[in-house]
């Protein structure tokens, strides 16, 4: 049986803004030093610091994002986690660009939002924590 998402998910739950900026890129190939390589059928997205980027690798590229890491593994069965932090992200008019891996969900937001995303995410129990790239 599934479980619905409670607040009990997100009360207390950590979440760790890494102090570097990101940039979402299109890219003509993987890197290996990337935060994310997400390959499809039809495209190579990148993650990535700012910094680290080739131009002559992007296609296409959105810079600006910060990463903010859900510090919480949920139970396969949970559903909802991600509509509910999306949902009052949203409601602020807040974009998101969203990774989940296997044990760990993490959101984008652009560095002009940080604030306020770090505000909605308090009122919903998370605690904010600053992270360094390992």
């Amino acid at each position: 049986m599934h479980q619905i998402i409670k607040k009990k998910y997100l009360k207390n739950g950590k979440v760790y803004v890494w102090k570097e900026t990101f940039a979402i890129i299109k890219a003509k190939k993987p890197y290996l030093k990337a935060f994310a390589n997400i390959i499809d059928k039809n495209e190579t997205t990148v993650i990535i610091e700012q910094s680290k980027y080739n131009e002559k690798n992007a296609i296409e590229i959105e810079k600006n994002w910060k990463i903010l890491t859900f510090d919480m593994v949920l139970p396969f069965e949970v559903v909802g986690f991600l509509a509910k932090v999306s949902k009052v992200l949203a409601d602020e008019k807040i974009p998101i660009f969203a990774i989940s891996a296997y044990s760990t969900d993490h959101i984008l937001v652009k560095e002009k939002d940080l604030i306020r995303a770090e505000q909605k995410l308090k009122e919903l129990g998370c605690t904010i924590e600053d992270k360094g790239s390992d």
